[in-house]
C-alpha cells in the first residue's frame, strides 16, 4: 500500500483547503492511503540555530513532521493563496522537511501540489511558489499532476468538495499520479 502525506497550508479547521485534503483521502485508489498531517501550526519557524537534537527536544512537532514525511511514499501539498503566494505555515513545513539540506525527509519524494481560491485565478501563484519551494527542497515535483481550482466556493456551493464530482475526480487523478510515480520509480 502506498502512503501519501498531505500537508495543508491553512490552519483553519473548516478551511476549504483542509476539505480538499479530506477529499484526497476519500477518493484515493484502494491501494493508496492519504494521511493528513496534523500539527503544522505547532512548528516553530525554521531556524538553523535550533535545528539540533538538544534544541529540538522542545519542539516535538518537528520530529513528527520529519518522520511523517520520511515514512510516506509521496507528498501532497495543498495550498490556498495568501497575498499572492504560499502561506507561511506551508513554506515553513517544507523548510523543516528539507533539512538537513540535501538529505531531508522530502528529498526524492514524488510530490504534487493542489491549490484553490475563491477567485478565478485558482491560487496559481501559490501553486507555482509551492512547487518551486518543494523542488528546491529536493522533492520530485510532478508538474503534470498538479491541480488549480478556481472559484472554489461557487463550485462547491456550501457542500464538501468530495460532493462535486469534477473536483473529486480531478483530485483522485492527482493522487493516482502520485501512486503511478512510485510504480515508475
Amino acid at each position: 500500500m502506498s502512503r501519501v502525506i498531505a500537508l495543508v497550508g491553512s490552519l483553519r479547521a473548516e478551511s476549504v483547503t483542509r476539505r480538499l485534503a479530506e477529499t484526497a483521502a476519500s477518493v484515493a485508489p484502494e491501494n493508496v492511503r492519504v494521511d493528513i498531517f496534523e500539527g503544522l501550526g505547532d512548528l516553530p519557524f525554521y531556524n538553523e540555530d535550533i535545528d539540533n537534537a538538544d534544541a529540538l527536544a522542545a519542539y516535538p512537532a518537528v520530529d513528527r513532521l520529519r518522520t511523517a514525511v520520511g515514512d510516506a511514499d509521496a507528498v501532497l501539498l495543498l495550498t490556498p493563496e495568501y497575498n499572492g503566494t504560499i502561506p507561511a505555515v506551508l513554506k515553513n513545513a517544507i523548510d523543516w522537511a528539507s533539512r538537513p539540506f540535501g538529505d531531508g525527509a522530502i528529498k526524492g519524494k514524488p510530490t504534487a501540489v493542489i491549490s484553490s481560491s475563491p477567485s478565478a485565478n485558482a491560487a496559481r501563484w501559490a501553486k507555482d511558489d509551492t512547487a518551486k519551494a518543494a523542488r528546491v527542497a529536493g522533492a520530485t515535483v510532478l508538474d503534470d499532476a498538479d491541480l488549480a481550482i478556481g472559484s472554489i466556493l461557487s463550485a462547491i456551493d456550501g457542500k464538501h468538495p468530495r460532493d462535486n464530482s469534477q473536483i473529486a475526480g480531478d483530485i483522485a487523478a492527482v493522487v493516482s499520479a502520485l501512486d503511478a510515480a512510485l510504480v515508475d520509480a
